[in-house]
């Protein structure tokens, strides 16, 4: 990973972790108390598995591989159970829209950073 490469997705993953800490007020603030447990537990896991990716990344850290994956299935699952549970109309577009514009690209970069920490290419490879 070239490290301006790796220091913008580090700091992509910081930033949704970050942005997701006064949604979890919102949630608890919004929704019923029922309701509003489980939302706010997935999405403060979300938000943890974010910051330590993003964390981990800025500092080339290889131990980023198990936070980046674990938020790209949390991420993955939210997509899911928002769609699944979104009434239809407004309510789904919303749902909708956050999947396809941020929960699986997210998903996807974690699921990336995963797979290519650690890698050595072809001409950094000792003869």
């Amino acid at each position: 990973m070239h490290r301006s490469a790796g220091r913008l997705q580090g700091r992509v993953l910081t930033g949704a972790g970050l942005a997701l800490l006064p949604w979890l007020g919102y949630l608890a603030g919004t929704l019923p108390p029922a309701e509003a447990a489980g939302w706010v537990v997935l999405d403060t896991l979300e938000a943890a598995a974010l910051l330590a990716a993003g964390a981990r990344v800025l500092h080339a850290d290889p131990s980023c591989r198990a936070p980046s994956v674990a938020a790209a299935v949390l991420l993955a699952a939210d997509a899911c159970i928002d769609l699944a549970t979104a009434s239809p109309g407004a309510e789904r577009a919303v749902a909708l829209a956050m999947a396809v514009g941020a929960e699986l690209p997210l998903a996807a970069l974690c699921l990336t950073l995963a797979r290519s920490v650690g890698r050595v290419r072809p001409e950094e490879r000792r003869a």
